[in-house]
């Protein structure tokens, strides 16, 4: 099983002190010093040596060093400006890493795929977790040569991903995100796996990129009517939508075609009933023109 030589409390401390550095809290550090946590990332993560990996928030390295190990190369993006040291030492002992100094959320796919020698085809991170479920759909939805992630996350943010209709986790991310990609493992990870342990559990969930299948109308329109749908999540679908610019007569043509209860609420339908509306609501847009 792939570890990393880093991935223990005094390995982390002793790197830490040597470069004269601190956790920050407010860029969601928690450095990850459980060898057994690596193994099961690399395990979910599945790769066979010919990708090329993006990481998001490597810290000091920790995943970084397990996942040079397998992939064929290995672009991390940092924010933290006092961590480059670090990376640079990294990069002088792997030919195949590489790093960006930068926002991930700020950075242009180009960019990456410059570094990286191409497209990332896979993401690996231990994502900074007040950004996590921002960096997982954008990357999604901004990097079509991405095959999969496997992220660490908060776990609130990992059950709003996995969520079914009628939970209480399931809302617009988690229908945005299910039309490109969906949930393929996933595995809990404890507070005293981290140092300094956070005040959240954690969990890994692998992420596979839907097949592309071709949908009738844009996934752009369709998170515009998802999003119209749970705008006012207590309000009926009718009522939210209705208040976010959709007009009612076209709501309710739709509805009717699509079997849909006006009185329903958006939590209570699954994606591909998402989808059928948003074909339904284009096609009565296309009649008026």
């Amino acid at each position: 099983m792939t570890t990393s030589p880093l991935a223990s409390p005094g390995a982390t401390r002793a790197l830490l002190e040597t470069y004269g550095l601190a956790t920050k809290h407010r860029l969601g550090q928690n450095f990850l010093i459980d060898n057994h946590v690596i193994e099961k990332i690399m395990e979910l993560a599945s790769l066979s040596g010919d990708e090329r990996v993006l990481e998001v928030g490597p810290g000091i390295g920790t995943l970084t060093l397990a996942l040079l190990q397998e992939a064929a190369h290995v672009t991390s993006i940092e924010a933290d400006a006092e961590l480059e040291p670090v990376l640079r030492t990294h990069a002088l002992h792997h030919d195949s890493f590489s790093y960006i100094m930068d926002d991930a959320l700020r950075v242009e796919p180009e960019r990456i795929a410059e570094v990286s020698g191409g497209a990332p085809t896979v993401m690996v991170a231990n994502l900074p977790y007040n950004v996590a479920a921002t960096i997982i759909l954008q990357f999604f939805q901004t990097m079509p040569e991405l095959e999969r992630a496997v992220v660490m996350v908060q776990k609130e943010v990992a059950d709003r991903i996995a969520a079914r209709p009628g939970t209480k986790a399931y809302g617009a991310y988690t229908v945005k995100l299910s039309l490109l990609a969906q949930v393929t493992g996933r595995f809990e990870v404890p507070p005293r796996c981290f140092s300094p342990a956070p005040h959240v559990d954690s969990a890994v969930v692998r992420l596979e990129r839907v097949a592309g299948e071709e949908l009738a109308v844009s996934r752009a329109f369709v998170a515009q009517v998802v999003d119209a749908a749970f705008a006012q999540r207590r309000k009926t679908i009718r009522n939210s939508m209705s208040s976010s610019g959709f007009d009612k007569a076209t709501l309710d043509a739709a509805f009717a075609a699509c079997d849909i209860a006006p009185t329903a609420r958006a939590e209570t339908l699954d994606t591909a009933t998402f989808v059928r509306l948003a074909c339904a609501l284009a096609d009565s847009r296309e009649g008026e023109a």
